[in-house]
C-alpha cells in the first residue's frame, strides 16, 4: 500500500481533549497523510473492548476532521468503518495513551481495544502508551516512532490478524520486539468511607510485581528500549487443542 493519500483514523482512551492526540494526528497527517480524529468525549480508560448496543450513539464535529462520540474507543472505530466517514480509514492509530500498557493490563485497556477493533475491520492497526505524566518531548518521540512502525508495517507482508501494542519509555535507547508479560502480584484495592459511613472501594492497576521474562514488554520499558508486541484477536490456546481433544464425544461432561 502506498502512503501517498492513506486515510488515516487516531482515537485513543483518554479522550477528544488529551493534548497527546492531537500530536500523534499531527505527526501522522505529516508523514502518512490525511487524518480523521475520531474519540471519545471524555476520557474513558479501562473500557477496554466495550461496544455500545442498547443506547444510540451521538458523534459531534468539533473541529476540521474532529469528531468527539458519546461511547468508547471501540465505538469510535466503528463508526469511522459503518458510515460516518465518507470512505473508511486504511490505518488505525491509537493513542498516546498516558500510562503504559504492558502485560494483562492491555486486557482492560480502550487504547489496545481501538487497535484490535481496527484490525478486526481489516487494516494495520498500531496502539501506543507512555509513561503517566509524560512531558511534551517525549509524547512528539512517541508520535514519531509510532509513525515509523506504521510505515514498516504497510510496507511489511505481516500477517492479517496482526496488530501493534507499543510502550515508549521517556529517554528510548533502542527498540525489541516483545511478548506480552505476567503479573506476579497485583495490589490495587483502596477501602474508604463515603460521608454516610457507607463502605466505598477503589480499583487501581498500581503497585504490581512482575514474572521475570527478559523478553518480556515490561522488561524492555524497565531497560529503557522501545517494547513493540504483535497481538492479534485470536484468543484460542492452542496449546491445550490437543490435550482437550479427548473431551469430545463424552456426554458424561454435558449432564
Amino acid at each position: 500500500m502506498t502512503k501517498a493519500g492513506l486515510r488515516v483514523l487516531v482515537t485513543n482512551d483518554d479522550g477528544i481533549h488529551a493534548p497527546a492526540l492531537e500530536l500523534l494526528a499531527r505527526e501522522a497527517e505529516r508523514r502518512l497523510g490525511p487524518v480523521t480524529v475520531i474519540a471519545p468525549d471524555r476520557e474513558r480508560s479501562g473500557v477496554a473492548h466495550g461496544l455500545t448496543i442498547r443506547q444510540p450513539l451521538r458523534a459531534i464535529e468539533v473541529g476540521a476532521a474532529r469528531w468527539a462520540v458519546e461511547g468508547t474507543p471501540t465505538d469510535c472505530v466503528n463508526l469511522a468503518f459503518l458510515g460516518l466517514l465518507d470512505e473508511p480509514p486504511q490505518l488505525v492509530l491509537s493513542g498516546i495513551n498516558g500510562g503504559y500498557n504492558l502485560g494483562e493490563d492491555l486486557t482492560y485497556s480502550g487504547t489496545v481495544a481501538a487497535a484490535m477493533e481496527g484490525r478486526l475491520f481489516g487494516v494495520p492497526s498500531v496502539a501506543v502508551s507512555c509513561a503517566v505524566g509524560a512531558d511534551h518531548r517525549a509524547l512528539e518521540r512517541a508520535a514519531a516512532i509510532t509513525c515509523r512502525l506504521a510505515e514498516e508495517v504497510l510496507d511489511e507482508e505481516i500477517p492479517s490478524d496482526l496488530f501493534l501494542n507499543v510502550n515508549v519509555p521517556p529517554e528510548p535507547c533502542g527498540l525489541r520486539v516483545t511478548r506480552q508479560g505476567r503479573r506476579r502480584c497485583r495490589q490495587g484495592l483502596i477501602r474508604r468511607q463515603d460521608p454516610k459511613g457507607q463502605e466505598i472501594f477503589w480499583l487501581t492497576l498500581a503497585g504490581a510485581s512482575w514474572a521475570e521474562d527478559p523478553r518480556a514488554d515490561h522488561h524492555a520499558v524497565a531497560e529503557g528500549m522501545v517494547s513493540v508486541t504483535p497481538l492479534h484477536a485470536d484468543l484460542t490456546f492452542r496449546g491445550a487443542l490437543e490435550q482437550l481433544a479427548g473431551w469430545e464425544g463424552e456426554l458424561e461432561l454435558l449432564g
